[in-house]
């Protein structure tokens, strides 16, 4: 008998060890996702590779060709733009820009990322490849580059045609490289508003007067598409990327996205656990004018996991048994396993943090001699 309960002692330690969290609150949206932006660990998800209409969500995409085309020097902000009678015609959210007058890209850029304005988005396609469909034919080079793989674009502005589609993995992944490759140009989406021609604009994503930890992204709605929502907010050294696509209702993919972020930030966390090149480990050098060699990541490791889960976290690194000289900066090595209980999450390779250069010809033949028989002895001891 008291063994039996010995036993039922040990199976119950084991058993709450791993700290259980509450299920995500109920999501009204057809397709969703919640994404940390730095590990792309995903926290939570629902039919994130099924494809939808995009709406205004589209112009991520007109927007990160606008800042790359910026910072390629083939536009300046100060530039102007005359506008296009198909241009000012456009249907749907516009920045009420005219016919024939000349507009500073600076300012359609922030009529289309703050106000949504059709009208600014055709605006910035036809000044870059001169009509909206060939502008959409250079939406899906950039989309086929940035390995967006379930993505078609038919126009720069989001409306409805069967042939305009994403999904929720391809708009994280998309807004992803929004925010890391052009941060100055991210940065407007959390301008709350925007005054043209004597005209106050506000922000369509009203999260932005909800929350200050939320700084983006895009809001989009047609009849096809529902009401859809690409938030991002970032507290502490934590950046989550919440999709919401298909809401049934403005109120529900706000809600939907608050219970999203919520839910994230309170269960989970985002540590960086080793900086660049942090010594990790020293290995033997033969042959080189140095006789020992530091090795570290090539760049900072950060890790996502619910936040008791960091406390059974742990780092092996595999014995390496020397290296010869001459070794380069950057060169892998090594490789270390961080490991949740004992099984890899993650691997990651080691760099050499420094050069090394080698001794004259004699000595580092040598050396190199006797390092091979030392690795065939060693070999044998670590099999």
């Amino acid at each position: 008998m008291k063994k039996i309960l010995f036993i039922s002692f040990i199976f119950s330690a084991v058993a709450f060890s791993q700290t259980l969290i509450p299920k995500l609150p109920q999501i009204t949206a057809s397709s969703f996702l919640l994404i940390d932006a730095e590990t792309n660990k995903i926290i939570a998800q629902q039919n994130p590779e099924a494809s939808t209409g995009l709406a205004s969500i589209t112009k991520i995409m007109t927007s990160y060709i606008v800042a790359d085309y910026l910072k390629q020097g083939f536009l300046n902000v100060k530039d102007t733009t005359k506008v296009s009678e198909k241009c000012w015609r456009m249907e749907g959210s516009r920045m009420f820009i005219q016919e024939g007058k000349k507009v500073l890209i600076e300012d359609l850029m922030r009529g289309m990322i703050i106000q949504s304005g059709n009208d600014a988005a055709c605006a910035l396609a036809e000044h870059i490849a001169g009509t909206q469909e060939d502008f959409a034919s250079l939406m899906n080079d950039y989309a086929q580059r940035l390995e967006l793989k379930n993505t078609n674009f038919t126009n720069p502005t989001g409306l409805p045609d069967v042939n305009h589609y994403s999904t929720a993995e391809d708009i994280a992944r998309l807004s992803i490289f929004l925010i890391n490759d052009f941060p100055d140009e991210y940065s407007i989406y959390s301008e709350k508003e925007f005054t043209y021609n004597e005209i106050r604009q506000l922000n369509r994503n009203s999260l932005l007067w909800q929350d200050d930890s939320i700084d983006g992204i895009k809001t989009g709605h047609t009849k096809a598409s529902g009401y859809c929502l690409v938030a991002s907010s970032k507290r502490a050294d934590m950046r989550l990327i919440s999709i919401v696509l298909n809401s049934s209702s403005e109120k529900s993919r706000l809600q939907d996205t608050r219970r999203l972020l919520d839910y994230g930030f309170k269960y989970y966390q985002t540590k960086k656990i080793i900086a660049k090149y942090q010594p990790i480990s020293i290995v033997d050098v033969w042959g080189g004018m140095e006789d020992k060699l530091e090795l570290g990541p090539e760049k900072d490791i950060f890790i996502t996991l619910t936040k008791p889960t960091f406390d059974r976290l742990t780092i092996e690194v595999s014995k390496n048994l020397g290296v010869k000289a001459p070794i380069r900066k950057d060169s892998v090595l090594d490789r270390l396993d961080i490991k949740v209980d004992g099984e890899t999450i993650r691997s990651v390779d080691l760099v050499a943090v420094n050069n090394v250069q080698r001794k004259g010809i004699i000595i580092a033949t040598l050396e190199s001699m006797m390092f091979y028989v030392y690795s065939f002895f060693m070999q044998d001891e670590i099999n």
